[in-house]
């Protein structure tokens, strides 16, 4: 039987995929730009929210979302603002992921930018008890150098809430193993690592990821289920998928969420967490991926509890911080029986 939406909001929840730009809310958006004189025409539509048509639109708009973020304290108060709706929502746990390249093109050092979000990251934790870290990405159409480049810094100023290291970007450009010495250099700094793969892109994506980036997890990976091999090789290795079904929805890779192959690779012994990945821009949110998937495939609080231990399972924290987590699940499971 599916969660109801009140029962649902009281479930503790955690995410391994949201970018931290595209989780601003359009009206902090529009405030920023008018507090530092940037023209965002166009950005919005009608109703303020995000305009965009396709997938290269999308990433437009992202980009000039971002460009509004230009100090430390912008930046603070972006990952407090989302901390604080999510866990209002039963998140105890999200990982960020943080674009050093958006942040340089808004003149913001990487240290910068970082302590900033730390900052946010801490006053959201000391309101409301929830964890997070934070996952550095390249962007792939930016080229393999760039990508390097925030794998090199990274490392050279390393962060106790930088803990993991992807891959984001048009998956359309750029082959995994073009970006294999940034893997290589992240993961023997101690990083965990994902990449976004079999999105936009077909299974293909999935394999070559596998093969040439060695990633613990893949951002989306749906397009797998059009190989069965390729299902079978994420079951044995015990790849996690940070699956978003709303933003494959609002991007049109599926028509319908009962048409999306979520349930099917969960059935399949895949490792499935459920994320938001740019919840404004996708009109979504983590409760909201958690409602709807309970609804649409009759998953029950105990699927959904499940959904939540595999993220944190998955998650790129330290032990301690895991097992204080698994505790917090367990209190609610047992509260519930």
């Amino acid at each position: 039987m599916a969660t109801t939406e009140a029962a649902s909001h009281r479930l503790p929840k955690a995410e391994l995929h949201v970018h931290v730009e595209g989780a601003a809310p359009p009206a902090l958006v529009a405030r920023l730009a008018e507090r530092h004189g940037l023209d965002l025409e166009g950005v919005f539509d009608d109703q303020g929210r995000y305009r965009w048509e396709d997938f290269t639109g999308f990433l437009h708009a992202y980009d000039r979302a971002a460009s509004v973020f230009r100090t430390p304290e912008d930046y603070a108060v972006l990952s407090e603002t989302y901390l604080k709706e999510i866990a209002a929502d039963g998140a105890i746990y999200a990982e960020l992921t943080i674009s050093p390249d958006h942040a340089a093109g808004a003149g913001l050092s990487y240290v910068d930018y970082v302590a900033g979000l730390a900052e946010g990251i801490g006053r959201a934790r000391a309101e409301t008890g929830i964890e997070a870290r934070m996952i550095a990405v390249g962007v792939r159409h930016f080229g393999a150098r760039a990508v390097e480049q925030v794998a090199s810094q990274v490392i050279a100023a390393p962060h106790p809430l930088v803990t993991g290291f992807g891959l984001a970007g048009d998956e359309r450009e750029g082959h995994p193993a073009n970006f294999a010495r940034a893997f290589r250099m992240a993961g023997e700094a101690g990083l965990g690592l994902t990449a976004h793969a079999g999105e936009v892109c077909g299974p293909e994506s999935v394999t070559a990821t596998l093969d040439f980036l060695r990633v613990q997890r893949i951002g989306h990976g749906v397009r797998a289920i059009e190989d069965p091999e390729v299902v079978r090789r994420l079951v044995e290795d015990e790849v996690v998928l940070e699956v978003c079904p709303g933003s494959n929805l609002a991007l049109g890779l599926y028509e319908r969420l009962r048409f999306h192959p979520v349930n099917l690779l969960r059935r399949s012994g895949c490792r499935i967490t459920l994320n938001s990945d740019d919840p404004p821009f996708f009109h979504t949110s983590l409760a909201e991926e958690y409602e709807s998937c309970a609804t649409t495939f009759g998953w029950s609080g105990a699927d959904m509890l499940d959904m939540t231990r595999e993220a944190v399972r998955g998650a790129f924290c330290d032990p301690a911080t895991r097992m204080r987590l698994m505790g917090r699940i367990e209190e609610h499971g047992n509260g519930e029986s």
